[in-house]
């Protein structure tokens, strides 16, 4: 038997088996070299969610913070409100419910006084001197301004033997939307 032949045969099919066992494994090797990479990429990514996830929680507990009642009565004190008077209710039928008072704001703490040059002068209402001011308006919380005007007359006293509403007053009455 001729040995050239089949030697001259086996050549392009172990070149073949060479080819494709080499292909395969550079393959393989660009595969795990991509999967690698978006494994990197996926722990990045997980690291930024939690830290992102800390920043947020952090920022809600600033939000719940200043929510707090507390913090909430202090910001409103430091812009000037007060807390609202006795809030008066409206039936569907048009009767007032409750007797409103006006909001009065506290004494101030003694505080040392600026300045003169510093205080703007006061002005006297728009009517002139001898004119009231207009009465306060009322927020939407129920609280009347800091310099809410005091009733031009008290309110009666209600009788035993009459209705129990109140004569109308300088300021109108508080509602609630509770």
């Amino acid at each position: 038997m001729p040995s050239g032949t089949s030697t001259a045969a086996r050549t392009p099919f172990v070149l073949l088996v060479v080819l494709l066992l080499g292909g395969g494994l550079i393959t393989l090797l660009l595969l795990n070299s991509a999967l690698n990479q978006g494994s990197f990429e996926l722990s990045e990514l997980k690291k930024r969610t939690t830290e992102l996830t800390d920043e947020e929680q952090a920022l809600q507990h600033d939000v719940d913070d200043s929510a707090a009642p507390d913090a909430l009565e202090r910001r409103a004190r430091e812009l000037g409100m007060v807390p609202g008077g006795t809030p008066a209710f409206l039936d569907p039928d048009g009767k007032v419910r409750g007797v409103p008072s006006v909001a009065v704001s506290p004494k101030p703490s003694p505080r040392p006084t600026p300045p003169a040059a510093t205080t703007p002068p006061a002005t006297p209402p728009a009517g002139g001197p001898g004119a009231t001011p207009p009465p306060a308006r009322q927020g939407a919380a129920g609280t009347g301004s800091p310099t809410a005007a005091p009733p031009a007359a008290p309110p009666a006293a209600p009788t035993a033997t009459g209705p129990t509403t109140p004569p109308p007053t300088a300021t109108a009455p508080t509602t609630s939307g509770r």
